[in-house]
C-alpha cells in the first residue's frame, strides 16, 4: 500500500514462476519455524542472548508482528534488572566499560544500560527505512528512550532525545506527510522540553514554517502549527497589538497558499482554524485574539468572505470556495444582523454549484438549505 507517494512496504514482487513459489514456500517454513522458536523459548523463560537474536531475527522478517516487540521488551527488562541489581564490581563489567562509564560520569549499570539502548535504537534503523509507517518500531523506540530517561541522569538521556529528533526530521524530509513520524516528533519534543525545562515552541514553529513552504499539502505541518500557536504567543507574552498582528501574518501565509492552490483541503482546514478562533459559540477553540470583539469578527468575515470570492475566477469548479463562502456567511449572519456582505442571491447560487460539484453530500447541502432559509 502507497501513501503520500511513498510505500508502506517496499520490495514487492509480481514474479510468481514455479521457482518463485518453492522459494516463498521455502521462506514461509523457516518463518514458522522462527516464529515457533520464539514462542517456547518465551514460554520456557529462556531469557538468554540467543532467544534475544530470535526476535531480532523474527522482527526483521516481520516487524508488524507486536507481540513479539512485547517479548523483546521483557528480554531487555530482564537484562536491565540485572544490571542494575550487580554491584559496582560486578562480573558483567570489564576494565574498559569501567573506564568509560567513568568518563561519562555514570555508574558501570547506568553505561551497560545506555549501551544496551543504543544498540536496539540502531537495530530499529533499518526497520524504519523499510517500514517508516509501522506504528511498533516507533513504540518501541519511545519505550527505549523512556526506560533510558528512568535510569540515566537528565544530561545523557536528553542526549538520546535530542538524537531521535535529529533522526525524526531526517525522515520527514524523505516524506514530509508521514503522519506516525509527525506525532512522534511531538512526543520527542515533549520530553525534551521536560527534561530540559525550556520550550521548544518558537523552533518548532520555524519548522512548520519551513515544511509548508516546501510542500502546501503537509496537513501534520499546518495541524502542528495550529498547536504551537497558542503556546508561542503565551510565551511571548504577547499582548493585545502583537496578538493581531501575529494573526493576521498567518491569514496573508493561508491566503497565499490557496491563491496558489485552491483545490488543497489541507490549506482549507487550516483557514477553517484561524476563522474558528472568531467563533465566541466554540469553546473548543484555541484562542489567539485577545479580546475577540464582535466587531473584530465581523471585520474579518467580511475581509476573507472578499478574499474568497475573489478565488472563484479561475477556479470556478471548486468545491472548497463554494463550502468556505457558505460557511462563514452563515456565521457573518449570525454576527451582523444586517447582513451586508452576502445576498440571499448569492447564497443559492453557491448552494447550487455545491449540489452540482458534490452530489454525494445532498443531505449536508439540504441541511445548509434549512439553516440559510433559502
Amino acid at each position: 500500500m502507497a501513501s503520500h507517494g511513498i510505500p508502506r512496504v517496499s520490495g514487492a514482487s509480481l514474479d510468481k514462476s514455479e521457482q518463485a513459489k518453492q522459494k516463498e514456500r521455502k521462506q514461509i517454513d523457516q518463518y514458522k519455524a522462527l516464529e515457533s522458536e520464539v514462542t517456547d523459548r518465551i514460554k520456557a523463560r529462556d531469557y538468554s542472548n540467543a532467544t534475544f537474536q530470535a526476535t531480532s531475527k523474527l522482527l526483521s522478517q516481520n516487524p508488524e508482528y507486536y507481540t513479539i516487540w512485547n517479548h523483546r521488551r521483557r528480554l531487555l527488562q530482564d537484562v536491565f534488572a540485572r544490571e542494575l541489581a550487580t554491584g559496582p564490581s560486578g562480573p558483567l563489567i570489564d576494565e574498559t566499560d569501567a573506564a568509560a562509564a567513568q568518563k561519562a560520569g555514570l555508574t558501570l549499570a547506568q553505561h551497560e544500560i545506555a549501551l544496551l539502548v543504543k544498540e536496539d535504537l540502531l537495530f530499529l534503523i533499518p526497520l524504519l527505512k523499510q517500514y517508516p509507517k509501522c506504528y511498533w518500531i516507533w513504540n518501541h523506540r519511545s519505550w527505549l528512550l523512556s526506560t533510558a530517561t528512568q535510569h540515566l541522569p537528565v544530561h545523557n538521556s536528553s542526549e538520546l532525545w535530542q538524537g531521535e529528533l535529529g533522526l525524526v526530521t531526517k525522515m520527514l524530509s524523505l516524506d514530509s506527510r508521514n503522519f506516525h513520524g509527525w506525532g512522534y516528533r511531538r512526543q520527542v519534543v515533549k520530553e525534551i522540553e521536560q527534561l530540559n525545562g525550556s520550550s521548544m515552541a518558537e523552533s518548532e514553529f520555524t519548522y512548520t514554517t519551513k515544511m509548508v513552504e516546501t510542500n502546501l499539502s503537509n496537513f501534520s505541518a499546518w495541524h502542528n502549527r495550529s498547536q504551537l500557536i497558542p503556546r508561542i504567543l503565551s510565551d511571548r507574552q504577547a499582548s493585545s497589538k502583537q496578538r493581531q498582528t501575529f494573526f493576521d501574518s498567518e491569514f496573508e501565509l493561508i491566503t497565499r497558499a490557496l491563491y496558489t492552490d485552491p483545490y488543497d483541503q489541507s490549506l482549507w482546514f487550516y483557514h477553517q482554524y484561524l476563522m474558528a478562533t472568531l467563533d465566541a459559540s466554540n469553546d473548543q477553540a484555541l484562542p489567539i485574539l485577545d479580546p475577540c470583539t464582535n466587531t473584530g469578527r465581523v471585520d474579518y468575515l467580511e475581509r476573507e468572505i472578499d478574499s474568497i470570492k475573489e478565488m472563484l475566477e479561475g477556479a470556478e469548479d471548486c468545491k472548497y470556495i463554494y463550502q468556505a463562502l457558505l460557511e462563514y456567511s452563515s456565521r457573518y449572519i449570525e454576527v451582523e444582523a444586517g447582513n451586508k456582505k452576502v445576498s440571499t442571491v448569492e447564497l443559492r447560487e453557491w448552494l447550487d454549484e455545491l449540489r452540482k460539484l458534490d452530489p454525494l453530500r445532498a443531505g449536508r447541502w439540504r441541511d445548509w438549505q434549512e439553516q440559510l432559509k433559502l
